[in-house]
């Protein structure tokens, strides 16, 4: 709640003086247009359109301020709730406690809510690459849970693209990058390709040779549940364009989990498919029309499907797909690649950034996201 609440406050201050230094803008404009003696022709047309560009801004900043109401009701109505819980603790009996309780968790999923509103954005840069670590081959990946507490800090890590059974769990980034203090996982299937990822504790990823996607779940060493990918292609069939047998590409974002392949049916164009994480079904697909063998790579970031058109050196983020829409644009993003060969690339929504391994490092990438806000609705 403290973090909310400095979040908040920082950015109301933002928009205070942003719509007050528009206002005095607007207020110099009017002035010069009625005098024309403080500006010449010249500095009174910059001014002009200066002020054109800013218009815009206004209905963004209404929108802004009355989302920062919202926070502060919610953030109100939660201590509300807490105290009430409280005292119901003390003097009355476990229905009504139960009762609330259910309200506070009712709450707790608007206010979560809310903040993947105020949270997610189209994404409009990368920053230069952070070297965290060289080791291992060529190929390979590493990550973190996307779906845990932040003080969890656990890193996997997965050498080499196929046939592989070895994944090390490191207890914290730190040791990561020494090489100390992990376990070893052995999984009881190979894996295929590098596209795997860690949601909510359990490893989710392609068996080799099939189009079989697997849970495995860290905790109980054992897998959960596995299905096969309908019709998705496999074995080198429709990899990205370093090869790798990377035709299955599990991927999470801020709305869950999902599977990057494409099917002959598809004519090898990119499917997006959302997966239900505790069964591994497909609940809905889009064929983006972006041919697979083109892409470098890809990742999901708010349900938006970004594509590189290569691996190597001078690649950029050059197309993204959006699922809530089914439409899709060409981008020009641009994306140093240090090391000249990605084999693995993913966006991780609890850090917001990308996990990279580029040649036998393993690299990661701080995203700008240009943020929307609606308010229409209710959360």
């Amino acid at each position: 709640m403290e973090v909310l609440d400095l979040r908040t406050y920082r950015d109301l201050q933002y928009v205070r003086n942003t719509e007050s230094l528009m206002k005095g803008l607007d207020s110099r404009l009017k002035v010069a247009a009625e005098s024309q003696r403080s500006l010449n022709a010249k500095s009174f047309q910059e001014l002009k359109d200066k002020m054109t560009e800013l218009l815009p801004l206004l209905p963004v900043l209404d929108q802004y301020k009355a989302d920062t109401r919202l926070i502060v009701h919610l953030k109100e109505e939660v201590r509300n709730l807490s105290g009430s819980l409280l005292a119901i603790q003390e003097e009355m009996g476990a229905y009504d406690y139960e009762e609330l309780q259910q309200r506070v968790l009712m709450l707790e999923a608007r206010l979560h809510a809310c903040m993947q509103k105020l949270g997610c954005g189209k994404l409009t840069g990368v920053s230069n690459p952070i070297t965290i670590r060289a080791s291992g081959s060529r190929f390979g990946s590493w990550m973190t849970d996307t779906m845990t507490p932040s003080a969890d800090s656990r890193v996997w890590y997965m050498d080499g693209y196929y046939k592989g059974r070895r994944v090390l769990e490191f207890r914290t980034l730190n040791d990561f990058v020494t090489g100390q203090n992990f376990v070893q996982h052995l999984l009881p299937h190979p894996w295929a390709g590098t596209g795997h990822v860690v949601f909510n504790g359990s490893l989710y990823y392609n068996k080799y040779q099939s189009n079989i996607a697997v849970k495995y779940h860290f905790r109980s060493r054992s897998v959960l549940v596995q299905r096969s990918l309908a019709g998705a292609g496999y074995n080198n069939t429709f990899p990205y364009s370093w090869g790798g047998f990377s035709d299955i590409d599990f991927m999470v974002d801020e709305s869950g989990l999902w599977a990057v392949y494409t099917t002959n049916q598809n004519a090898g164009n990119i499917v997006v498919s959302r997966v239900d994480p505790q069964t591994l079904e497909v609940l809905r697909s889009w064929d983006t029309g972006y041919p697979k063998r083109s892409a470098g790579e890809s990742f999901m970031i708010c349900g938006t499907l970004y594509v590189t058109n290569s691996h190597l050196a001078g690649a950029k983020i050059y197309f993204a797909y959006y699922t809530n829409t089914s439409s899709y644009e060409y981008t020009d993003i641009p994306f140093h690649n240090q090391y000249s060969h990605i084999s693995m690339l993913d966006y991780n929504p609890r850090e917001r950034v990308l996990y990279t391994w580029n040649n036998g490092h393993q690299v990661i990438y701080n995203v700008t996201l240009f943020h929307v806000i609606k308010t229409s609705g209710e959360l």
